[in-house]
């Protein structure tokens, strides 16, 4: 089968195919190149060889050639030399005997194949002749003469038939004539082809003029005749070498044979082993294709096997062992590796399935099990009839305990209350079974831990009396101790129960309604309660507060107030702290504690941080003109952890012109508390960019004195509680004299707020405390109100003139 990504390829393309046929045709194409390659050299090197043997051939042809006429002139020679010495030859030449003499030559010319036979005088001209026109013969014995006369013999052109001549003296006993005798070219050229299976053409070629055949073997001779002396012509078509005899060269003509032979002839007893060689090819490239195609299937059938083992993997089926882990090639190692990785997967799909559904720490089914728990009883269960109740508890304290004991002693705990729950839950189950039917007891029963120190129980078949019932008892099952390292720790929970289908349709509105009545419960200190829509009201309003938060920002719906600080010792107001009102449409002015909390649980703090400052910033300088020296700003604990903060700051700074110096940002001792690593690298970032720091709600955290050495601040500010009743308890009076006290002692500012009445600015006075604010001076202002304010505060108390 094609895998779906190559489905759309052509078949065409060479990735498309499957690696055993990639396998067989690579092996087909590199073998058939070489064979390729292999046969074209020995064609290459057959055809050089032939070559090579074909001009031996033609070399030896000029040998054969020179050969036959040397023998046919040899053989004229010596019989003409046997005739000039006879007597009555002689006898005849004396008496000058012309028939008798024509007798003799014609008979010597006829038993030594000549054409031609004459005789001359010792001035060379011809006193009888045989055979031959005296109008032909004469003017070639005019031009050989000369040449013959010293025993050499010479060819020449007679009645445009080739000829070859010979002379030879006649003695008696000194020269008296000479016998001339030729003989035709012509059955040479057929002997030649005889002999040699070469082909010879005489060839004339005039000074002036194209050459003219004489005589030829083959039978379109013209291409040799035009062509060159020596080297490759093609006949018809047919490539064939040429060696050229030149018979006779004088200044009228040339007389050669051309002798030629063809490349194909000479090839062609090779031709068999080239027919031979490509069978023999063609038969190794279908066994090697069968073997290639062979061997790939036997070497891709176990990775088919090994592809179809991943896809059972990827469905996630880990049982199956692979095949092939017992060969000992890297196929088995592959398949080894692959059983490996199936074993390691399968352990490793435990553990993400432990994970995913268990809680590691309890060992009880979490949260995401719990609620598939729920969602598969609900699809079980029948409406009309059933019953499914979620009980969800949430224990008091437990992050007292965190803090006391130890995350340890936290862990230890919630397993002491998982197996405590348990225990009840198997000492409830008899009177369940009669509370809410027989079926209650049914393996669907569930207790989970959702997360934290949350603990849920799912109960089928169980109805919202029966769920309360046993609720109170497990209620009673916290009421004795739990010991953690000799440590007795109490125990108490709130439990909210809601029951499908009476409270809630699906899962997650079930769940989500139990944790809304588990609140309710914890809100009223304990105890159990069963989900009332009455009290979800809350938290439909909670569902709305963020989006209505964001339309408060995005459309001006928020108000910058002041609330002034006084300068103890010279009464005059040099500094505010910033709050921040909500001016809603229809709710009217919204106070800060209906929304801030909620703002610092979603974090949506952070804007309206960012919002104060920057409203701060753009009212800075009016502000530092009507003498106000620095503004206060609450940061909290989001805020503090936001490593881009100083960025943040230094950004709104420049876009109004306004001065890090006039700002003071207040911290409260849980902010920093929260993450002391985090929150002083922050602090100390915005101490370096001039930011003052002020260390607000003192006395109600726990932070220790290293901590506030070390922390780059300014100033504290002393708790309202305390302030407030400093006046009427010792006490209180006490702990805000030692803090002045202290924070002189550091080099730190004091702020005293919640200044309600004169009594307790005296007081302050008395302290030598820096600053105060409060009602008594002035409430919270919006910023056109805050100014008036100042311009009266500034008229009752004027600065004071310099000292001279």
């Amino acid at each position: 089968m094609i895998p779906r990504e190559l489905a759309a390829v052509p078949w065409w393309r060479f990735d498309a195919w499957r690696l055993s046929s990639r396998m067989a045709a690579l092996s087909l194409l590199m073998l058939l190149g070489v064979q390729l390659a292999g046969y074209a050299v020995i064609r290459n090197s057959i055809q050089n060889n032939a070559r090579v043997q074909l001009d031996r051939q033609l070399s030896v042809g000029e040998r054969i050639w020179q050969q036959l006429v040397e023998q046919q002139t040899s053989k004229l020679a010596l019989n003409a030399s046997v005739l000039g010495a006879d007597s009555g030859f002689r006898a005849a030449l004396v008496t000058a005997e012309k028939d008798t003499i024509d007798s003799a030559l014609d008979s010597l010319r006829t038993r030594n194949g000549a054409k031609v036979a004459a005789r001359l005088d010792i001035g060379f001209q011809a006193l009888n002749i045989v055979n031959a026109a005296p109008a032909d013969l004469l003017p070639v014995l005019a031009g050989l003469a000369p040449q013959l006369a010293q025993g050499r013999s010479a060819a020449a052109v007679m009645g445009g038939r080739p000829y070859q001549f010979l002379m030879v003296p006649l003695k008696a006993p000194v020269t008296v004539g000479y016998l001339v005798m030729g003989f035709e070219l012509d059955p040479f050229v057929e002997e030649m082809h005889k002999i040699s299976l070469l082909d010879a053409t005489l060839v004339q070629r005039p000074a002036t003029g194209e050459a003219r055949v004489l005589s030829s073997s083959l039978p379109v001779p013209a291409a040799v005749a035009t062509g060159p002396a020596r080297g490759e012509v093609r006949i018809e078509g047919t490539p064939h070498l040429v060696h050229s005899i030149v018979l006779a060269d004088t200044t009228g003509q040339q007389i050669s044979v051309r002798l030629t032979g063809s490349l194909d002839q000479a090839i062609e007893p090779y031709s068999k082993l080239l027919l031979t060689l490509a069978a023999l090819t063609a038969a190794g490239l279908l066994l090697f294709g069968l073997g290639s195609v062979w061997t790939a299937r036997r070497v891709t059938r176990p990775l088919r096997s090994l592809a179809r083992a991943a896809d059972r993997l990827g469905r996630g089926d880990y049982d199956a062992p692979l095949e092939h882990t017992g060969r000992r090639d890297e196929i088995g190692e592959l398949a080894k590796a692959f059983d490996h990785m199936r074993v390691n997967i399968a352990a490793q799909q435990g553990e993400i399935r432990l994970l995913a559904y268990w809680d590691r720490l309890t060992g009880l089914p979490n949260r995401v099990q719990f609620r598939d728990a729920v969602r598969a009883a609900i699809a079980r269960a029948d409406a009309t009839r059933d019953h499914i109740a979620v009980l969800m508890l949430d224990l008091d304290r437990f992050k007292n305990v965190n803090d006391a004991l130890g995350y340890a002693s936290g862990d230890s705990l919630l397993k002491g209350v998982a197996a405590r729950l348990q225990q009840a839950m198997q000492a409830q189950a008899p009177r369940r079974a009669g509370l809410a039917g027989a079926h209650a007891m049914h393996a669907g029963d569930l207790l989970a831990r959702l997360g934290g120190d949350e603990f849920a129980l799912l109960l089928p078949g169980t109805d919202a009396r029966a769920a309360t019932t046993l609720a109170e008892q497990l209620l009673l099952a916290f009421e004795a101790p739990l010991t953690l390292i000799d440590q007795a720790v109490d125990l108490s929970a709130g439990i909210g129960i809601a029951c499908w289908p009476d409270h809630a349709a699906d899962a997650d509105a079930l769940l989500s309604r139990a944790e809304v009545a588990m609140y309710a419960a914890k809100a009223r200190t304990g105890g159990a309660q069963v989900y009332d829509p009455a009290i979800d009201t809350a938290s439909a309003l909670t569902l709305s507060l963020l989006s209505e938060l964001r339309h408060a920002l995005e459309h001006d719906e928020l108000r910058l107030f002041l609330q002034p600080k006084i300068a103890l010792g010279s009464g005059r107001a040099t500094g505010a702290e910033a709050l921040v009102r909500w001016q809603h449409p229809q709710r009217g002015l919204v106070p800060p504690m209906q929304f801030i909390p909620f703002a610092e649980r979603t974090g949506f703090i952070r804007r309206i941080t960012l919002w104060i400052f920057e409203e701060t910033a753009r009212h800075q300088a009016r502000l530092q003109h009507l003498g106000v020296e620095r503004v206060s700003i609450n940061l909290s604990t989001r805020d503090l952890l936001d490593q881009e903060l100083p960025d943040k700051l230094d950004t709104l700074l420049q876009r109004h012109g306004a001065r890090a110096e006039a700002f003071c940002l207040e911290i409260t001792e849980s902010a920093i508390m929260d993450d002391p690593h985090r929150a002083e690298a922050t602090l100390n970032r915005l101490a370096e960019r001039g930011f003052k720091l002020s260390i607000d709600d003192y006395g109600t955290g726990y932070s220790s004195l290293a901590y506030l050495q070390r922390l780059p601040v300014n100033e504290l500010k002393i708790d309202k509680a305390f302030v407030m009743a400093m006046v009427d308890e010792t006490g209180a009076a006490t702990i805000v004299r030692s803090t002045i006290e202290l924070a002189h002692n550091l080099g730190l500012s004091v702020v005293a707020e919640g200044v309600e009445n004169g009594a307790i600015l005296e007081h302050l006075r008395q302290l030598h405390c820096d600053e105060a604010q409060g009602y008594h001076m002035s409430k919270p202002l919006p910023v056109a109100e805050f100014e008036a304010w100042m311009a009266r505060w500034s008229a009752l108390n004027p600065p004071s003139p310099p000292t001279p």
